[in-house]
């Protein structure tokens, strides 16, 4: 991402641009390769890692909104997490990506809009760094990637478990499943160091 891209020396950025070249990648943008059904996990982040959706409220309101934008193309929603600066989800069954990338921009297109004009930001402040994907490979990393999203407000340092989190759908397994079932599944399909090295097994859209 741009913002990790400027960090690095001028040496490390020609390595990363050569490495994004050879795999047909775009250079600075996110590279989406596939684009067919599958199940995804989803990743949409404030521009810079800006906590753009720090208040309750507005995450809140950006949760309805996103549930609902993947309803209206019939994909089902497994898992969630909507974080102060960036969120992600999980979804099965997507028979368009196309359907996806439209929707999302859909939705990063309002709410930079609205965002902005609440703020008193509008012309000033880009809100939205497209989005991420990763293909979901098999049943194991199902399991490892909605741990992954419900343990993600406890990586950050948010909260100390992931239950005091209001804006995931932890709440919804708990009510459905049981805490026994959350707490096994977090033990047969440990996290680990996922969410590191993304580009080396998984893929990214925008």
């Amino acid at each position: 991402m741009p913002y990790e891209y400027r960090r690095v020396s001028p040496g490390e950025q020609a390595e990363i641009v050569e490495n994004r070249r050879k795999r047909g990648y775009p250079f600075h943008a996110p590279p989406h390769p596939y684009r067919g059904s599958g199940w995804y996990l989803l990743t949409g982040t404030n521009f810079e890692h800006t906590s753009l959706m720090h208040t309750s409220d507005r995450r809140d309101e950006f949760e309805k909104r996103l549930i609902d934008a993947f309803h209206s193309i019939d994909v089902e929603i497994a898992g969630w997490v909507i974080l102060p600066n960036h969120y992600h989800i999980l979804v099965v069954g997507v028979e368009s990506f196309d359907n996806v990338s439209v929707v999302l921009k859909r939705l990063h297109g309002s709410t930079s809009r609205e965002w902005n004009l609440a703020d008193r930001m509008t012309g000033q402040r880009r809100v939205w760094y497209k989005f991420t994907d990763r293909g979901i490979r098999d049943e194991h990393h199902y399991y490892q990637v909605l741990n992954y999203i419900h343990y993600n407000p406890v990586k950050h340092g948010y909260v100390s478990t992931p239950y005091m989190w209001a804006w995931s759908s932890v709440h919804l397994y708990f009510d459905t499943k049981g805490r026994e079932w959350l707490r096994k599944t977090w033990k047969s399909y440990p996290i680990d160091n996922f969410g590191s090295g993304w580009d080396d097994s998984v893929v990214v859209h925008c």
